[in-house]
């Protein structure tokens, strides 16, 4: 591993030489390149750096708390170089946490598509909680939400909505949401106080550019329809709306949200490449590892993920084990604490299979 970390130091300190040269400075498309890297990289040298710092001072206070003559100032460093064991073993860890390899999704924005499962009403009007859920979490993180098609509920919420969420590093925080997300409460509808179940399902798909999957236009089937309106909204009178199916893998997506035409199939071929990608994905993962039918990322969405209980306040993610009492902060939008949890289980889990292997 050291020799690894000497190697990408090294490389770190070349880009930046590079960076400040005339004729990378003048290549738009190098200097664009370089920089990434740079920046990439940056984290791990800081690490590397620190790390390298941590083990001079532990020299330091080993060497005085070994040969000093005040026995008060040994005791000191020898307290001293305690800590500072402690810091390199989080350092290390850290380290190797760096040196896994990058999911290069990591940093692509995201289309979400929620939708209610069983539980008729209560199903939607908790679709439409968690899709508020997302969008008030994009909001303290500065992200943009722009929502692409909903189909609401009789009694409030959604039956589907479909949105995309861009920033920076959206999947690498939001690709754990993928799954069916359980809610037990009291319905405002329920006249004897009964707790009810219901699910939704929700699947993360990274957006895909143009070169990483290619669609023919033969394999396409659009259609063009008047669009319906939404609650009091008057119904649109031209054939705004669009379908698109993929022959090949029956997919249909349809887009009605937008007045134009020409947007809503830009929507639509958007979301169609997402179904598309995650798909191919979901073969090699599959290929890849078929013993390990419930990993994080497979694209399977029948098992239960997480459960919203609100007579107990306790919202439950059945992965990782992890249970808070804090259910309504969490729907308010409070995440980071269950996707801090999630990223460091998923994380680990890879660091030793990367280790055992």
């Amino acid at each position: 591993m050291w020799d690894k970390l000497a190697a990408i130091e090294i490389r770190f300190e070349e880009i930046s030489h590079q960076l400040s040269s005339p004729e990378v400075i003048s290549d738009r498309n190098l200097f664009q390149k370089l920089s990434r890297e740079h920046s990439d990289m940056s984290e791990l040298v800081a690490t590397i750096q620190a790390h390298r710092k941590a083990k001079e001072e532990l020299r330091g206070a080993e060497d005085l708390a070994n040969n000093s003559n005040d026995p008060d100032m040994a005791t000191i460093a020898d307290e001293e170089a305690k800590l500072l064991r402690g810091e390199l073993e989080g350092l290390e860890t850290r380290l190797k946490m760096l040196l896994l390899p990058k999911d290069p999704n990591d940093e692509k924005n995201v289309i979400f598509e929620i939708r209610a499962g069983t539980g008729g009403d209560e199903a939607s009007i908790f679709c439409g909680e968690l899709f508020r859920m997302y969008t008030r979490y994009a909001e303290t993180k500065r992200w943009k939400v722009d929502v692409m098609s909903v189909s609401e509920g009789e009694k409030g919420g959604y039956k589907e909505v479909i949105f995309e969420v861009i920033g920076k590093g959206v999947y690498s925080r939001m690709k754990y949401e993928g799954g069916v997300h359980r809610v037990q409460r009291v319905p405002a509808t329920e006249n004897q106080g009964r707790v009810h179940t219901s699910t939704v399902t929700v699947a993360v798909l990274p957006e895909v550019e143009d070169v990483e999957i290619k669609i023919e236009d033969k394999d396409l089937r659009i259609d063009v329809y008047r669009s319906g309106g939404h609650g009091g909204q008057s119904v649109n009178t031209t054939d705004s709306a669009v379908r698109i199916t993929h022959l090949p893998t029956n997919t249909v997506v349809a887009i009605q949200d937008e007045k134009s035409q020409l947007k809503n199939r830009d929507k639509a071929m958007k979301v169609l490449k997402a179904r598309l990608y995650e798909m191919e994905q979901r073969k090699l993962v599959e290929a890849r590892q078929a013993d390990r039918r419930g990993q994080v990322g497979s694209g399977e969405r029948s098992e239960k993920i997480r459960t919203y209980n609100f007579p107990q306040s306790r919202i439950t993610d059945h992965r990782i084990g992890l249970s808070l009492y804090s259910v309504e902060a969490v729907v308010d939008g409070d995440l980071d604490e269950v996707i801090d949890a999630l990223t460091s289980h998923f994380q680990a889990e890879a660091l030793r299979e990367q280790v055992s292997n």
